[in-house]
Order: C-alpha cells, then structure tokens, then sequence
C-alpha cells in the first residue's frame, strides 16, 4: 500500500510538471504575437523563393511555418541597402510590396493585409496571417515626401529613419558612433524634420532603429506620437552601434514607445564579434570568390554562414541571454515598453533555441519562467506595439 501511494503521488508530481511544461503553448496561443521585423521579402527576391513554398532548411520563415509559430501578425521590412539610391531605391521598395501583395492574392484564405488597428482585429478574428509592411531605411523615399505618401498608401505602416548608411537629412548609428564624414552634420536637418512631422501627420510610425544618437533625440524632440524601435537590443549588455544605450531606453519610455528585441547574436552576445569573425577569416578565400559574383557582403557572410552551419552554430549564444535584453529595459522603463523584433531572413545568427519562426513559443516559454505574468506576456508579445500603433493612427 505504501509503495502504491508512493507511486501515486510521484505520478502526480510528474503530471503537474508536464502540465505546467506544457502551458506556455496554450499561453502563447492565447497571447496576439506581433513580429515587428522580417526580412523575407529582400531575402525572397534574392533567394528567388517564394513565401508560399515550403522553406524549411532554406529561410527562417515561410507561410506554414509562420503559422504553425503561432505568429498573428508580421511587419514585413521593405529594405534595400545603401548601395540602391535615386532612381532604384524606390521603385526596388515597390518590387518588394509587389511581391508581398501577390504572395497575399494566392492565399486569401491564410493571409490578409493589415494596414490599420481594426485590420489587427480581423486578422485574429479570421484566423489569418495579418500581413504588415515597415520600411527600413529613409533612403528608400529618395529625398521625396510624394514618395514617403505612395508608400504609406501602398501600406507601410513605419518607417526606419536611416538603416546603416546615412541619408542626405538623418545620420545613421553606423555613421555617427564611427565618427564616419557624411558630408553634414549629424541629426536631422529641416528636411529630416520634416519627413519626422509628415509622418506623424500621416500616421506612419517612426522606427529609430539603425538611427545615430543625434538623429535619435532630434526625432524624440519633435515626433507628437509613440516611436518604435522595431529590431533593437541593449547597448548595457552588448556595446555595439546599433543597440540602444540606457538614455536612449529611457527616452522611449517617456515617449511612451516601444523596443522591439533583435534576434542577432551580434547583438545579444559581447563575445559574438570575435567569434564570427574568426569563423569568417577561415572561410575568406571562399568570400572573396562569392564577391566576385555578387559584391554585398551581406549576402556573402550570410551564404557562407549557412554553408557552414554546424560550424557556426558553435558561436551562437542562448535565448536566456536575450531575455537578458528584456529584463534590462524593464527594469528600466517596465514591461510596457518592449516586444519582438526578430529580424528573421535578415541575419546569419540567431539565438541556439530560435531556430525558425517555428520556435517563437519558446520566448513565452522563458518569459513565464523568469515570472513574467500572463498579462505581462500579453503586452510584450503584441499589446504593446498595438497601443503604439493605434496611437500613431488616431486623429
């Protein structure tokens, strides 16, 4: 008898486990799961792939998989990089729009295209994939304001201010922490201000990822509504020029903004840079010859780092250490100012346990055993981006 109660409760004390191990999915489910940043689009067009195939093994994201993530809705990056200016940089950005528009046409029955709060309602409502747009990088309107209206009536719903390279009114984190001449002084000029108070007026939120510090506090001074930062981490924990020191987290917090965590490892991990570029410095014959055919280097590092991945995987640092990033901006300006910014299809390494957009439930997972709260949970995964949004389109 006494062997058999201890049999019993032992399978008890296993169930309970299972049970509580189990209940992150049900949570995440519950949860309305915005990605504010991936990249499949300009990956998709240089893949050629389409975001309807089956990609497992060969992106991080594909339609299925998205859903099977339990993803609600995803900001695609419309992107470009420096090297498209006048004359290609806009028409590339409607190449792009082009082909998530088509891609939404084939599966009206999985996927719409959300351009406003209420769309976010129906998407969940109908059980589809609500489809958004952001465009990364300021260069992309080509000095244009008409240009900056197409796109936000084609369905861009943010903007990024610069992405790595400077324009002719913003300068870019790259720029400024390098002390790079870019031909002006850093910040916003008038133009730049003006692009800023254009979109607050068209309702297009500003996305001060990639931004410099000076172009950062001269957005903050003069935007009149909530800004993103759409795929971000913290400078406290890993110094390199694109995440946010404590002043800048700050800042967003009285603004009322948003951080949106970025999934590169360079980003998350100190120690990355040293390893990654030991790992390329051993394949750099094997660059060089891929430059020749395509001279980004972007996409070379990224050709060789999924070449190579076993190899690479090595080097990438845990989940654990990227919701460090969160605790940290917490900490700083509470749970209502940070979300999800994956940058998915747009890096070469991401944390060991985010393998594809499949593994999305598994951030819940660490978020309930740190001892976040359900609600909590609810306002990182996406009700914090939706108070942004719904902020930035009233009248």
């Amino acid at each position: 008898m006494k062997f058999l109660f201890l049999s019993f409760c032992l399978l008890a004390l296993v169930n309970i486990q299972f049970v509580q191990g189990q209940l992150y999915k049900s949570v995440h489910k519950e949860a309305i799961f915005i990605d504010t940043h991936n990249d499949f689009i300009s990956t998709g067009i240089e893949k050629n792939k389409s975001f309807d195939q089956d990609l497992h093994g060969i992106t991080h994201s594909d339609l299925n998989r998205m859903i099977k993530g339990g993803i609600d809705i995803q900001v695609f990056s419309i992107f470009c990089d420096g090297s498209y200016g006048t004359g290609s940089a806009f028409n590339f950005a409607n190449r792009e729009i082009d082909s998530l528009y088509a891609v939404v046409k084939r599966n009206p029955s999985k996927m719409m295209i959300v351009t406003s709060p209420k769309d976010i309602e129906r998407a969940i409502k109908s059980k589809k994939l609500g489809s958004m747009m952001g465009v990364e990088g300021g260069h992309m309107i080509e000095d244009r304001i008409d240009y900056l209206d197409s796109l936000y009536k084609r369905g861009a719903r943010y903007m990024t201010l610069t992405w790595n390279n400077s324009t002719s009114w913003a300068s870019s984190a790259t720029d400024e922490r390098a002390k790079n001449d870019i031909g002006h002084p850093y910040g916003l000029n008038s133009f730049g201000e003006q692009v800023v108070t254009h979109m607050n007026k068209i309702g297009m939120i500003v996305d001060i990822s990639h931004v410099g510090e000076e172009t950062f506090y001269d957005a903050l001074r003069i935007t009149t509504k909530p800004v993103i930062a759409s795929h971000s981490c913290t400078y406290s924990l890993c110094p390199v020029p694109r995440n946010m020191t404590d002043n800048q987290i700050k800042a967003v917090g009285k603004n009322d903004g948003v951080i949106q965590l970025n999934f590169y490892s360079g980003f998350v991990d100190p120690s990355f840079r040293e390893k990654n570029d030991t790992f390329i410095a051993k394949h750099q014959g094997e660059k060089d010859s891929i430059l020749k055919t395509n001279p980004s280097d972007f996409y070379a590092n990224l050709f060789i780092h999924e070449k190579y991945k076993d190899e690479m995987d090595s080097t990438r640092p845990t989940l654990s250490l990227l919701i460090d990033h969160l605790d940290h901006i917490v900490k700083l300006i509470g749970v209502e100012h940070v979300g999800i910014g994956s940058d998915f299809d747009g890096i070469n390494s991401s944390p060991r346990e985010l393998n594809d957009v499949t593994d999305m439930p598994l951030i819940t997972k660490e978020l309930m055993k740190r001892g976040y709260s359900k609600n909590d949970i609810f306002k990182i995964l996406g009700g914090n981006f939706i108070r942004v949004f719904k902020a930035n389109v009233s009248r």
